[in-house]
């Protein structure tokens, strides 16, 4: 007790960065994170009513330390949109329904039921796109249609169609996100978090008869309770969908724009993974989550009192250039260092494999391969956005001679 009390005693007070806001983070985060990281490891935002960190090493610290930093938040958004799912436990609780999951997002179900699924997947929206081109908005007419297709499917939401995993996805995520405290984004959040409570209910019984390979089959086997059922399925449809949709995306925009990168791709198809990893390095699909303080601590040399709220921007440390060299470019042939957008300890995401798998395995050697001379369209430019999640919110693309 005396060293953390002489801690606190030499640590410094956060700096306030009042002059964040909401609008300015959702259009392009990483100005504002650079001129954080510069000043300060961590800020209290007035805007978002949290400490946010931005440091590599604190988010670091933050992510293997469950003991002082709780994903148990008080008033999370995260449990008013989708229930307390175990994003939003610590351990011993966590662990009980992480387990839950088994071996379904295992490299081995991937290799053996997935990847089959997948490619199927990939051909049927691919051959849609060939059909209609020689022009579309990627991330609408491929990325997000692939990605909401394979998670129902790993899912066994048969009762549900693509359309739905995407509206629930984005309209739950959105509640997730809705630091603004908008009453319309709630609305939209409500109505999906009873929609996919309804969609549960109906699927179990005939899953219960009829067992497969699907995370709702699994789960209807154990003996867990149905609010841990309903919520843990609403936080992987939320995650399980934006991630591999935004870091495909991301993947192609980054590659379109450098003419050289893409050339060494093309030449070397097992550097797709390298794609994936600098994509999800550059631009997290998660860009930060919360942590809450169990006691007053002292991180990276700030104080921080019991019970302070953190937005961990895991996309500001991905970019730390403590960390990384030249950490604002996407460079394929970056010297490997571990990057935070899978999260890290034992929150680390349990579907970083089957977004690499999709993306990285199935989804850009397929969509290079279908769509020779794909570039960007020059007369619609792309378009990102988001900082608690971003992605790519258009992406025109055009193909052929």
């Amino acid at each position: 007790m005396t060293v953390i009390s002489d801690k606190l005693r030499g640590a410094d007070a956060a700096p306030t960065a009042d002059w964040v806001t909401i609008s300015d983070l959702h259009q392009d985060p990483f100005p504002i994170y650079r001129r954080m990281r510069e000043e300060s490891p961590i800020h209290w935002v007035p805007e978002v009513n949290r400490y946010m960190v931005t440091g590599y090493h604190a988010c670091h610290i933050i992510e293997n330390d469950q003991a002082t930093f709780s994903a148990d938040e008080t008033d999370s958004l995260m449990k008013r949109a989708m229930g307390h799912s175990m994003l939003r436990k610590d351990d011993p609780e966590h662990d009980v329904d992480r387990r839950s999951y088994g071996g379904v997002l295992r490299p081995r179900a991937i290799k053996d039921t997935w990847n089959a699924i997948f490619l199927q997947n990939s051909e049927k929206y691919l051959s849609q796109l060939k059909a209609a081109g020689p022009g579309a908005d990627l991330v609408w007419e491929y990325c997000a249609p692939y990605a909401a297709e394979n998670l129902r499917q790993v899912m066994g939401f048969y009762n549900a169609t693509q359309e739905d995993m995407q509206r629930w996805s984005q309209t739950m995520m959105d509640g997730t996100g809705n630091y603004a405290n908008d009453s319309d984004v709630w609305a939209r959040s409500d109505q999906s978090f009873d929609e996919v409570d309804d969609a549960i209910d109906e699927i179990l019984p005939y899953l219960r008869k009829h067992p497969d390979s699907s995370l709702l089959s699994k789960m209807a086997e154990l003996p867990i309770p149905m609010d841990a059922i309903r919520a843990n399925m609403k936080m992987t449809i939320g995650g399980g969908l934006n991630e591999p949709r935004d870091v495909l995306g991301v993947a192609v925009w980054a590659l379109l724009s450098r003419l050289d990168q893409l050339a060494q791709v093309l030449a070397d198809p097992s550097s797709y993974s390298m794609v994936f990893d600098e994509a999800v390095r550059w631009v997290a699909p998660i860009g930060m989550y919360p942590r809450e303080t169990t006691c007053a601590t002292v991180l990276e040399g700030i104080s921080l009192p019991k019970g302070a709220r953190l937005g961990v921007a895991v996309g500001a440390a991905n970019r730390d250039p403590a960390v990384f060299d030249d950490p604002e470019d996407y460079d394929i042939n970056r010297t490997k260092q571990p990057h935070l957008a899978f999260g890290g300890g034992n929150h680390f995401c349990a579907g970083a494999w089957v977004a690499r798998a999709a993306v990285a395995g199935i989804a850009l050697p397929q969509l290079f391969e279908a769509l020779p001379g794909l570039r960007l369209d020059e007369n619609n430019p792309a378009t990102a956005a988001g900082w608690v999640f971003r992605g790519m919110t258009s992406l025109p693309v055009r193909w052929g001679a």
